[in-house]
C-alpha cells in the first residue's frame, strides 16, 4: 500500500479553476470523449468488408480480429486496474492511448489476416483494455454520492460511439480508403486521449463533496447500511471470498451473453426471422444503439436509488420479456423484432453502468479499479460463450429461434442468483473454496508475469 498515490491537493485548491464539487463534473464529459474514441471497436462491421477485400480473406474469418480484441480487452482491463494507483490515471491513460494508436497504425499496413489479428485484435485490444476502466474509476471516486449516475454518464460514450464515429469512418473510407482511414483514426484517437489524460486524477483518499457524509447518509443500495459500514465489513475480506462476487459475476455474464450476442448477430437474426431488409437495418441499428446508450445513465440512476439486487432483477426480467417476444415473432413482424432487440441492447447498456456501480456498492472504494477489473472478466466470458452458443444452435437446429429459449432460461437463473447471492458480502464455504484452490494459485503467476514485463517496459528511477 505504500506505493499507492492519493493525488492530494489542498482542500481550497481549484479543480479546472472551480471548487472541486463543481470542477469534478468535467471528468464525466472528458471520460465520455475517451470512451467515444475507444467505442469505435463497435463499428468493426464497417471496416471488416473493406479489410476482407484488401486482404482477400476467406468469408467469415474477418471477424477474428474483432473476437481477439474482445478477449484481450477483457484480459487487459483487470491487469490495468491493479496498477492505476501505482502509475496514476494520467500515466495509465497515456500508455493505453499510445498502444491503441500503434495498433491502428500497424493495422493500416497489415499485409494479411494474421498480421491484422495481432495489430488490431491484440495490440489495439490491450490499449483499449488499459484505458477503458480509468475514466470509470475516476468518475466513481469523484462522485461517491451518485456513483451509478456518474459511471453511467461516462460509459455512455462507449455505447453511442457508433452513432458518431461510424458515419465519420464511412466518409473517410470513401475519401481515403480503409488503410489511410486507420492512420487518421489512430493518430486522432491517440492525440485526443493523450490530451485528456493530462488532467485525469483521483481525489484525495478521504475527500468527500460538501454536504455528503457516508456515516449519516443512508445507502439505499445496501439495505439501509452506510457505505462506511460496508467498507468496514469487507475491507479485510478479499472480494473473491464473498458470495456477492460470484453472484454479480454470474449475472454480469448472463447480461453480456445476451447483449453482446444480440449486437453481433442483429443483421443475421433479423433477416432470418422477420425478413429484415438492408434499408430497414440502416434504420434499426441506430435505433438499437440509442437504446444501448440510454440504458447506461438510466440504469446507473436507478442503481443509485434501488438496491443492486432489484436493479439486476429488473434487467433480467426485461431480457425474459424480450426473449418471449422473439418466440412469438415470425416473418414480417418487424415491430416485434425492433421492440425485442431494443430491449436486448438497452440491457447491455444497463449492465455497463450497473456492474461498476454495483461493484463499488458491494465492495467500496478501496481497491475499486482492481475489483472491477476482475469483475469485468465476466464481460468477455459471457460475450464469447454467447456468440459460440448462437452459432452452435443455428448449426444444430437450422434456426436462431432456439437461442431465445436459452436466453430466457439463463435470465431466470440470473434472477435466482441475484435474489439469493446479491446481499451484504460475507464469506461462504463455496466462495472460500474457489478462492483458495482456483484464484489464489493463478494470481501470483499472473502478477509475476506483469511485474516482469513492467520491469523491462518502465525504466527504474535512479536513487
Amino acid at each position: 500500500m505504500d506505493k499507492i498515490k492519493s493525488f492530494d491537493f489542498p482542500r481550497n485548491e481549484a479543480l479546472f479553476g472551480l471548487k472541486p464539487e463543481i470542477g469534478r463534473w468535467f471528468f464525466i464529459p472528458l471520460g465520455l470523449i475517451i470512451l467515444l474514441c475507444l467505442g469505435t471497436v463497435y463499428s468493426w462491421s464497417i471496416f471488416s468488408s473493406h479489410f476482407e477485400a484488401a486482404l482477400q480473406a476467406k468469408p467469415g474469418t474477418i471477424l477474428l480480429p474483432f473476437m481477439v480484441l474482445g478477449i484481450t480487452f477483457t484480459l487487459a482491463m483487470p491487469i490495468s486496474g491493479l496498477y492505476i494507483y501505482r502509475f496514476s490515471p494520467r500515466i495509465m491513460t497515456m500508455t493505453g492511448g499510445i498502444i491503441v494508436g500503434i495498433g491502428y497504425l500497424l493495422s493500416s499496413i497489415a499485409p494479411n489476416l494474421p498480421f491484422l489479428i495481432i495489430s488490431y485484435g491484440v495490440i489495439a485490444g490491450i490499449g483499449v483494455g488499459i484505458v477503458y476502466g480509468v475514466p470509470l474509476a475516476v468518475a466513481a471516486r469523484w462522485f461517491p454520492e451518485r456513483k451509478g449516475f456518474a459511471v453511467g454518464m461516462t460509459v455512455v460514450g462507449f455505447g453511442l460511439s457508433p452513432l458518431v464515429t461510424a458515419p465519420v469512418a464511412i466518409n473517410l473510407i470513401k475519401a481515403f480508403g480503409i488503410r489511410n482511414t486507420f492512420v487518421i483514426l489512430g493518430i486522432t484517437f491517440t492525440c485526443i486521449i493523450l490530451a485528456i489524460a493530462q488532467v485525469l486524477k483521483m481525489p484525495p483518499k478521504r475527500w468527500l463533496p460538501d454536504g455528503y457524509n457516508p456515516e449519516t447518509s443512508i445507502d439505499n443500495n445496501m439495505q439501509g447500511n452506510s457505505q462506511n459500514n460496508i467498507n468496514n465489513s469487507t475491507k479485510n475480506l478479499p472480494m473473491v471470498q464473498t458470495q456477492s462476487f460470484y453472484g454479480l459475476w454470474i449475472c454480469y455474464s448472463v447480461g453480456t451473453f445476451v447483449g453482446l450476442t444480440a449486437i453481433a448477430t442483429t443483421a443475421q437474426v433479423g433477416k432470418e426471422i422477420v425478413g429484415l431488409q438492408t434499408e430497414q437495418l440502416a434504420f434499426a441499428v441506430p435505433l438499437f444503439a440509442t437504446f444501448n446508450g440510454i440504458g447506461r445513465p438510466l440504469f446507473g440512476w436507478l442503481n443509485d436509488r434501488l438496491k443492486p439486487k432489484f436493479t439486476i432483477v429488473l434487467i433480467n426480467i426485461l431480457i425474459l420479456i424480450a426473449s418471449v417476444i422473439m418466440w412469438n415473432t415470425s416473418q414480417g413482424q418487424l415491430m416485434n423484432f425492433l421492440v425485442a432487440y431494443s430491449i436486448f441492447w438497452l440491457c447491455l447498456g444497463a449492465w455497463l453502468a450497473v456492474a461498476p456501480a454495483a461493484t463499488l456498492s458491494f465492495f467500496g472504494l478501496n481497491n475499486y479499479p482492481s475489483n472491477y477489473g476482475l469483475m469485468f472478466t465476466s464481460f468477455g466470458s459471457g460475450g464469447l460463450s454467447g456468440i459460440f452458443t448462437i452459432a452452435a444452435t443455428k448449426a444444430i437446429t437450422g434456426s436462431f429461434y432456439s437461442f431465445f429459449y436459452i436466453t430466457a432460461t439463463i435470465a431466470c437463473i440470473a434472477i435466482v442468483a441475484a435474489i439469493f447471492l446479491l446481499n451484504r458480502p460475507h464469506k461462504t464455504a463455496i466462495a472460500d473454496f474457489l478462492f483458495k484452490y482456483l484464484i489464489s494459485p493463478i494470481t501470483p503467476v499472473l502478477l509475476s508475469f506483469v511485474e516482469f514485463w513492467l520491469g523491462y517496459a518502465i525504466p527504474k528511477k535512479s536513487n
